[in-house]
């Protein structure tokens, strides 16, 4: 026949709660069908044990068994609290040098290893195409300020040297094309007359000259020079062979180009008379089309040289002018364009630092779309690491915490860093969002870009705090002390684990292994920690056997 027994812990504390009352013995009744109340039998076993255990279990704290706990002393110790986490460093800065443009490379004056400084020339291409688009904006450039300056010059009609004004032919609002007359000028201040003398007298005269000048009719004589004597010889009249002499005389007033004069210079006279002529007589024409907007002479007015006649505008004048504008500006960026463009045919350094590739060599071909870097430089002054930093840990973080790192590839060294910046520009993932911290390293000895470090980021460093391990503290603010008798002599090891208390403690810093005590215990006491490959725990149901026979 089959049995089933039931076996209450070993221990006397399992068998007995907190007021005496034993475990009642468990007796099944025995049956023909023996799988059958085997079956009901473990079932009213098993509700008995767990009604025993979770209405009639001692109260109060658990009691340590021997060995689960080991003693260790209240002492003050240094601890830091730190952030941790890895990364890849880098440099502080990295460039990969392309081209802009196409050419030949000309020249090339470094080589890998070599330290450049950011300006200096790295390659320099063949920029000839590019020279000759420079010169041919630049005739573009002057073609349309040309055409601007013309234009708006012309919008005011000028005349071209000093008289008096005859006539005036437009009037405001009257519309004008190129070659319209707008005034008629004189000059009547001086007048020349051009009078015959005998070639052999003429050869004598040189202009600068004096001459005495006699008006027919009035018989005045005025003071006059001669301004040229005409190398060519005519025939006069009689036959005889003369020379043309020019001769200029201010008007006194009352002179018109209908009067003639004869003249005589040194002892030669002329060999006939002649009319006077104006100084100056013109017709002022408009340069460019528009509407007569002012008129600022009038008939008899006085004027001298670039005297301003009237002035041209109207809705027409003003859309050419303006697209003069349009035309000039367009030239201008052309022009600036093709002069950008010649400076991308001379690569310089981008930064300062150390040149870790060099593709290309003097007598290369590149080509802006199909080359790749032509050289890679580093900026190794400082190495960089980014460090994703817990959204629980992000206000512990600020610029200029130390940071010790270490490298798998450099056992044994601890290089020191400081947090830079910590970017508020978070990365969630699943529900979970972390902040990247960039971290510097100064003197990062041996430590290459590339390699792969942890980083523990010192938060907060505190010396000679009262501190037990981090594992002694129980149920958030609890440590379990060791009672008189509790302990073995040496103080090693538990011997008696009913001799103990819970102490509340409060509770400062700490770095994941020990704890600050500010309160509760003091130096010298001793708490049990638990030792953590100890499977169960007090109070647990440990010793607890089922035995099916």
């Amino acid at each position: 026949m089959e049995t089933t027994t039931v076996m209450a812990p070993e221990t006397s504390q399992a068998s007995e709660g907190k007021k005496g009352r034993k475990l009642p013995k468990l007796h099944l009744p025995k049956s023909k069908k023996g799988k059958k109340w085997l079956r009901r039998g473990l079932i009213a076993a098993a509700a008995l044990l767990a009604a025993y255990w979770f209405f009639l279990k001692p109260s109060g704290p658990a009691v340590p068994a021997v060995g689960q706990y080991t003693p260790d002393a209240v002492q003050r110790r240094d601890l830091t609290v730190g952030v941790s986490g890895t990364g890849t460093v880098t440099p502080i800065d990295s460039y990969y040098l392309k081209p802009l443009v196409t050419g030949e490379v000309l020249e090339a004056p470094f080589e890998v290893g070599d330290r450049v400084e950011k300006g200096d020339v790295l390659y320099r291409l063949n920029a000839k195409d590019a020279e000759m688009s420079i010169q041919q904006a630049e005739l573009s450039v002057r073609q349309a300020q040309k055409s601007y300056d013309d234009l708006a010059a012309n919008l005011t009609v000028r005349v071209g040297g000093a008289g008096v004004v005859q006539k005036v032919l437009v009037q405001k609002g009257d519309l004008v094309s190129p070659g319209t007359p707008i005034a008629e000028i004189s000059d009547t201040s001086t007048l020349t007359a051009v009078l015959p003398f005998h070639s052999a007298d003429a050869q004598n005269i040189r202009a600068g000259q004096s001459a005495q000048v006699t008006v027919a009719g009035t018989m005045e004589t005025l003071s006059g020079t001669v301004e040229s004597v005409s190398s060519a010889e005519l025939v006069g009249a009689g036959g005889a062979l003369v020379r043309n002499v020019k001769i200029r005389v201010n008007n006194p007033g009352a002179l018109t180009a209908a009067n003639s004069a004869t003249a005589s210079v040194g002892d030669a006279s002329c060999a006939g008379s002649a009319n006077f002529e104006e100084a100056l007589r013109q017709t002022v024409t408009a340069q460019a089309g528009g509407e007569v907007t002012g008129v600022s002479v009038t008939a008899g007015s006085k004027v001298s040289a670039g005297s301003a006649l009237a002035t041209l505008g109207g809705t027409a004048a003003q859309s050419s002018l303006e697209d003069l504008s349009i035309a000039l500006e367009n030239a201008r960026l052309s022009l600036r364009r093709a002069q950008d463009a010649l400076e991308n045919y001379t690569i310089t350094a981008p930064i300062s630092g150390t040149v870790i590739e060099k593709n290309i060599k003097a007598g290369d071909n590149v080509n802006n779309i199909e080359s790749g870097a032509l050289a890679v430089i580093y900026d190794l002054s400082y190495l960089k690491l980014e460090m994703n930093i817990s959204e629980l840990d992000l206000s512990k973080i600020k610029a200029g915490q130390r940071v010790d790192i270490t490298a798998d590839a450099i056992p044994g060294e601890v290089f020191e860093g400081r947090v830079d910046r910590v970017s508020i520009n978070g990365t969630t993932t699943n529900g979970f969002t972390t902040y990247p911290a960039t971290i510097l390293l100064e003197d990062y000895g041996g430590l290459n870009p590339g390699m792969n470090v942890s980083a523990d980021i010192v938060v907060e460093e505190m010396e000679h705090v009262l501190s037990v391990p981090a594992a002694a503290v129980q149920r958030g603010d609890t440590v379990l002390v060791p009672l008189e008798g509790c302990l073995s002599p040496d103080g090693t090891s538990v011997l008696d684990p009913t001799k103990t208390e819970e102490r509340t403690v409060t509770l400062g810093g700490g770095d994941g292994t020990y704890v600050e005590i500010t309160s509760g215990l003091s130096e010298g006491d001793t708490v049990l920690v638990p030792l953590q490959a100890q499977g169960g725990g007090a109070g647990g149901m440990t010793g607890m056997a089922v035995a099916v026979s």
